[in-house]
């Protein structure tokens, strides 16, 4: 811990009156929680074993909300990180300390953090045309943004531009990064040298920075070099996306005897890095049906995400056939394809060129981000999909404005039934719009995120509170 060398309270040595001699706090420490100066910790050595917590709150805001860590149970170390920190400001907080179901206060102290690093300043620009048209749903969450290049970084934003969390890596990138059930962060780690959205390690972290899971590239069944998702399922596995290459005669279209193709696969593990389930394109499609496939066979379909329809089976998306497939999750079998030539119909009015972040939105619909390389347009799509009768009806057409046109890379997801949050990669901003495409709001960012990820206030809760 790094002590915080201008806080009021740097090192405390005391014992709390009215309380019996076994509770007592005997010293307290305050520092920064590994060197992050939104994340404070407060270290707390008690007379015996105990439960403790921190409440914490701006010292000099009126009638300011106390925050809540979280309980450090029957021991007589306590470490306790208090987040929600904001930079540059004076807080006060009391370590409240359950004895036997009694709770016990001691006196405030304060401290106060320091001014964000200049690296960190200024990554975020917020922009509004009324503050009164921004949804509260929105105001109530933060946003997740990834640096994807080496030293990385992990942001939770809110919607006025305020850095609210970061956990930084050394010698790595966030490739990709996703926000779990478990309120986690789990992410996809590579370094410089590998590409965009590809990586060989997996890390999951909780709000508080502490690693839960860490494995690397050759651990267990981990072999092969993992892109563009990371998931878990309900039984808490982890779910990604893998290269899988296949070794092939393409002599007779002018390639070599031991030629390589490099396609993609659906890859479920366990923690330690056990392989539970594999599927591979190559078993559903093949390869030589692709008049082109001499010039696609170091990327031949380009899988660029993943996730699951309410029934648990999976839904992918393929950059470069612009087709969204659903996968039996137990026997592999291709159920559906759809977009150009394949077998759900799609409406006459609708057409999408390379969808990214397909996921079934809370509407039930299909929703993805549309890279429209087609027109240089890009935009959002949500379909009602018939899927027993193989048709599906237009629910939303977003059209975005030519100026942020993203031709790799985004998303888009609901915050309402009436807004939607899209992220423009290579334009490095995200925007807020609603139905008719109007833009509410928008965030410029000094790195091109993968994607935005909206985390509500229920997600972020008790550690974090937009």
């Amino acid at each position: 811990m790094k002590y915080i060398l201008k806080s009021a309270v740097f090192l405390l040595v005391l014992a709390l009156s009215g309380c019996s001699e076994k509770a007592s706090i005997k010293e307290i420490k305050v520092g920064l929680h590994n060197n992050n100066e939104l994340k404070i910790q407060i270290d707390v050595n008690t007379g015996s074993d105990a439960d403790v917590y921190i409440k914490y709150w701006p010292n000099k805001i009126a009638d300011s909300a106390k925050l809540v860590t979280t309980l450090s149970k029957g021991k007589s170390k306590h470490t306790l990180v208090l987040c929600n920190i904001l930079p540059k400001t004076s807080y006060a907080y009391q370590v409240i300390t359950v004895d036997k179901g009694t709770e016990t206060a001691s006196k405030t102290y304060t401290f106060e953090s320091r001014e964000l690093p200049e690296w960190l300043k200024d990554q975020f620009k917020a922009k509004s045309a009324d503050d009164k048209l921004i949804p509260k749903e929105f105001k109530n969450g933060l946003i997740l943004i990834n640096k994807r290049y080496s030293p990385g970084m992990a942001y939770l934003v809110d919607y006025k531009g305020r850095l609210r969390w970061y956990h930084m890596i050394d010698n790595m990138g966030f490739k990709v990064i996703n926000f779990t059930k478990d309120k986690t962060l789990l992410s996809i780690l590579g370094s410089n040298d590998e590409p965009t959205s590809y990586g060989s390690q997996i890390l999951e972290i909780n709000l508080n920075g502490d690693t839960l899971l860490h494995l690397k590239k050759g651990q267990g069944d981990f072999k092969q070099t993992i892109h563009h998702e990371i998931l878990k399922n309900t039984k808490g596995e982890l779910v990604t996306l893998f290269v899988d290459q296949k070794i092939t005669d393409l002599s007779h279209i002018g390639g070599t005897k031991q030629d390589t193709i490099n396609g993609d696969g659906i890859m479920v593990m366990d923690q330690k890095g056990k392989q539970i389930w594999k599927w591979s394109v190559f078993d559903a499609l093949d390869p030589f049906a692709d008049k082109a496939l001499l010039k696609t066979k170091k990327d031949w379909m380009h899988a660029n995400s993943l996730n699951y329809d309410t029934d648990g089976n999976y839904i992918i998306s393929f950059y470069n056939n612009g087709q969204i497939w659903k996968i039996d999750s137990k026997t592999g079998k291709v159920i559906w394809k759809f977009g150009k030539g394949g077998d759900i119909t799609l409406p006459a009015e609708a057409s999408f060129s390379q969808a990214h972040a397909v996921h079934i939105n809370a509407e039930g619909n299909l929703m993805f981000f549309d890279n429209g390389i087609d027109k240089h347009q890009s935009g959002v799509y949500t379909f009602k999909l018939n899927q027993p009768a193989k048709s599906a009806a237009l629910d939303m057409h977003i059209k975005l404005p030519p100026q942020i046109y993203n031709d790799r890379m985004g998303s888009a997801y609901m915050i309402t039934p009436e807004n939607i949050l899209c992220c423009s990669s290579k334009r490095h901003i995200m925007v807020l719009t609603n139905r008719k495409g109007v833009l509410l709001w928008t965030l410029e960012a000094s790195v091109p995120a993968y994607r935005a990820i909206f985390v509500n206030s229920e997600q972020l809760s008790p550690v974090l509170k937009p």
